[in-house]
């Protein structure tokens, strides 16, 4: 037996004994999230360190090619984070390879205010105007109703966000899009796999982006996609995160000819970064994706099982839930106290976190009310009645894969408790 079979069975060998997958023996009986790889992710990742190639490669493309079919879409260009497939995403529509119908410095782009600090901060990098647009309650999402009255001359594009993996309602965002020519960029980052009229989100808009985040539906450790059904979407976001360069080019060797005298390995074309993702993260994406799908049914069975239970207090809870038409992949499970019960969400989140439930609020919370945002020129539509109070009366707790009927259940006995201490 080789040396390199021998490391891939002590790597299985290894997670088999340690059981690495369940949740850790610490302070929180349910974490916000779990390693959710297992010994096929570490051997992958281990050969391509023992081969020491270790840079964008062969994996990394398998990944992407196996992203793109599970997602439907033509291309599927992988990057370092989330954070930079929406950066990339803002810099192919505001580059200057679009001509007259680039993004250009001061014009609009509609966001919900309630969402996480990178699907904002990439439209203030490109010199683009934000403008925040308050969301439902009841999925987070932006309300579509507040999409057209948010709609100036200076109005270039749409970044709906799939929050909390609840899907925006597409339908109608497409249509306000095609109505006003405008571009949709899909904030996918937390909701992979989830699905709108029977279509995974992502493929709807202009681009859309992932994530593979630790605390993700599926994990590289870090990184990111970019898909688009836009040939030259996928080629600007392969020059822009690289260097600029062509060398990953489809057709790098005919745009190398109109160049002979520069090496065509150091031929820029473009402006760029350097956001390239690693063969490890490949490595990881080339196995999670295949475990993606039986992720996605244990979330929804932990979430349908908790709201089942948890209707009983609905005096005193918003009860989130996917809508009709969608299918919803719950990166976390939500809860929101309504105004008027006779408690407050801290009182709630500080006895979770004592029983061992680990909380986190609704990721950046009500970006209107961040500091960072008195830095910068952006709008807001209205007063954000819904954002101010998701950002006052939110949270979440871990929804994952370590999460099964007796952890389930643990939760609901503790919010019983919490009710009859409080209430009864």
């Amino acid at each position: 037996m080789s040396i390199e079979s021998q490391i891939r069975n002590l790597v299985r060998r290894y997670f088999e004994t340690k059981q690495v997958i369940k949740p850790a023996k610490g302070k929180y009986k349910i974490p916000l999230s779990v390693p959710s790889f297992g010994w096929e992710e570490v051997a992958e990742a281990v050969d391509s360190l023992l081969t020491t190639y270790v840079t964008m490669g062969e994996k990394v493309k398998r990944f992407e090619n196996l992203f793109a079919e599970y997602v439907g879409s033509k291309e599927a260009i992988m990057v370092n984070s989330g954070s930079s497939a929406n950066l990339i995403a803002l810099s192919i529509l505001s580059n200057p390879a679009l001509g007259d119908d680039a993004i250009k410095p001061g014009d609009e782009v509609i966001v919900p205010a309630v969402t996480w600090s990178t699907s904002i901060f990439p439209i203030l990098n490109i010199n683009a105007i934000p403008v925040l647009v308050d969301v439902d309650l009841e999925t987070f999402s932006i309300k579509e109703e507040e999409i057209e009255r948010s709609i100036t001359n200076k109005t270039k594009a749409l970044m709906p966000v799939h929050l909390l993996g609840f899907p925006c309602n597409m339908s109608k965002i497409i249509s306000v899009a095609n109505k006003h020519k405008l571009y949709v960029i899909e904030d996918s980052c937390e909701a992979h796999g989830a699905e709108w009229n029977g279509k995974k989100v992502g493929t709807f808009g202009d681009m859309g982006t992932f994530s593979f985040f630790f605390s993700h539906h599926i994990t590289t450790i870090e990184g990111g996609m970019i898909t688009t059904n836009n040939e030259q979407y996928g080629e600007l976001a392969r020059v822009l995160r690289a260097h600029g360069w062509a060398r990953d080019l489809k057709h790098k060797d005919q745009i190398a000819k109109n160049y002979p005298e520069i090496d065509s390995r150091f031929l820029f074309i473009n402006i760029g970064f350097n956001v390239r993702p690693t063969e490890i993260q490949g490595a990881f994406g080339m196995h999670q994706i295949k475990k993606l799908e039986g992720f996605i049914k244990i979330r929804r069975e932990n979430a349908k099982y908790w709201n089942e239970q948890l209707s009983k207090y609905s005096d005193y809870f918003i009860i989130h839930d996917e809508k009709e038409s969608s299918r919803a992949v719950w990166f976390g499970y939500p809860i929101t106290v309504k105004p008027n019960a006779p408690f407050k969400q801290k009182e709630l989140v500080n006895y979770l976190e004592t029983k061992g439930i680990e909380t986190r609020p609704i990721t950046a919370g009500n970006m209107d009310e961040q500091p960072a945002m008195k830095l910068f020129k952006y709008k807001k539509v209205g007063d954000l009645p819904n954002s101010r109070l998701i950002m006052r009366n939110s949270f979440f707790i871990g929804n994952h894969c370590a999460i099964g009927e007796n952890e389930r259940e643990f939760f609901v006995n503790v919010i019983k408790n919490f009710i009859k201490e409080r209430v009864m």
